[in-house]
């Protein structure tokens, strides 16, 4: 295979020493996204504060996480995390009788099941929609999700395996139930398109660290300008109000579209550093990405089973991302034992997650396979 973007890949100097595939978990820093934060670094050195050059560094990185998504940025909340969003979403619905009903997963990332459960208290029903095999059937939305449901939610991509959901077909079914269809979308945003009027996405989620090359502590929310106003978060802060700087203690108002679902001071140097990969993202394009994502994926699926080892990842690429996982029992010992041998890899439980970026090549995926073989038949 002819690698395609080896002028990009210079932008990764960590991978003169190390084979990093642990984009499910932390990409590679990039050269443009270190001086994101330097220059935040340098500004705040050199004149101590510039509030308006910061926050202007926050609204362009919505920007280009909306134009990466194809929304508007005055549907894109800024937060800290995919916990806070989830958050910020869940406690301004409503549980009555009539729609009290949380409909997620099984196969979900921990957080969105803790978030949605903590909302028992005020009246919502948790149903956990089962996998079979670390997957979920299509066909069991239409059995779990009912006229009671208020809101289903969805990982895009399974942190666990890769498996890749269809998020048009899912919303349809939803939608025709009278749900709102919330997505966290960590694992697949910066690898996989979205295209948030296309599926027919209200609510969608993404942290920066993993595919979208940046760093933690910032997180994204799209919210369906459609369906922004109608509702008002208790999860809030200042500058979730009309104008925060009007500093009135005693008035709780909301501003228009997603920003009434922000909540404290953003962060800063994240933004800069977020803005910096988002844009190197946009400029390769994630079509490209994709694609090539694809290829490096048939590629490990084939040699892990030629090295005998056991794929807990879905084969079919339609229903699969960048991340193979293969059974290796006590992963984050393997994890360990990978890192010392120069590649960068991730554990989840009794998996270890090959999880390249267009960045990797396929005899960097074939090499770090080649290597985990050796570790499992050795026993660690």
């Amino acid at each position: 295979m002819i690698f395609p973007f080896a002028k990009e890949r210079e932008q990764f100097p960590i991978l003169n020493e190390m084979t990093q595939l642990s984009s499910c978990s932390q990409s590679a820093i990039s050269i443009p996204v270190k001086e994101a934060m330097n220059e935040y670094m340098d500004s705040w050195s050199r004149e101590g504060m510039d509030w308006m050059g910061w926050m202007e560094r926050v609204e362009r990185a919505k920007a280009s996480f909306a134009s990466l998504i194809n929304a508007s940025p005055d549907e894109i909340a800024v937060l800290s995390s995919v916990s806070e969003c989830t958050s910020s979403v869940a406690s301004a619905l409503t549980y009555s009788k009539g729609r009290h009903k949380i409909c997620t997963t099984e196969i979900d990332f921990p957080c969105i099941g803790h978030v949605w459960l903590a909302q028992q208290e005020r009246g919502g029903e948790v149903q956990f929609i089962p996998g079979e095999d670390h997957k979920v059937p299509l066909e069991y939305y239409e059995k779990y999700v009912d006229e009671q449901t208020v809101v289903t939610s969805i990982p895009h991509v399974s942190y666990y395996n890769g498996f890749k959901q269809d998020i048009k077909k899912i919303a349809s079914i939803v939608h025709r139930k009278g749900s709102y269809c919330f997505v966290d979308a960590y694992q697949s945003a910066g690898s996989v398109q979205i295209d948030v009027k296309d599926m027919d996405i209200d609510f969608l989620a993404a942290g920066s660290q993993k595919y979208l090359l940046g760093i933690p502590g910032i997180a994204f929310l799209y919210v369906k300008k459609e369906v922004a106003n109608e509702l008002k978060p208790m999860v809030t802060g200042w500058f979730g109000r009309v104008n925060p700087f009007a500093f009135d203690i005693k008035l709780l108002d909301y501003a228009d579209g997603a920003r009434r679902f922000e909540t404290g001071t953003p962060p800063m140097i994240n933004a800069y550093a977020a803005d910096a990969a988002i844009q190197t993202l946009l400029k390769v394009g994630v079509d490209h990405i994709e694609t090539y994502l694809q290829k490096l994926s048939q590629t490990a699926i084939a040699h892990a089973k030629e090295r005998g080892l056991i794929v807990a990842s879905p084969e079919n690429m339609e229903e699969k991302a960048s991340n193979t996982a293969i059974f290796t029992g006590e992963a984050s010992i393997y994890e360990r034992k990978m890192k010392e041998r120069g590649f960068i890899v991730s554990a989840r439980n009794d998996v270890i997650r090959i999880a390249p970026h267009f960045y990797n090549t396929e005899n960097e995926v074939i090499v770090a396979i080649d290597t985990l073989a050796e570790l499992v038949r050795d026993g660690k």
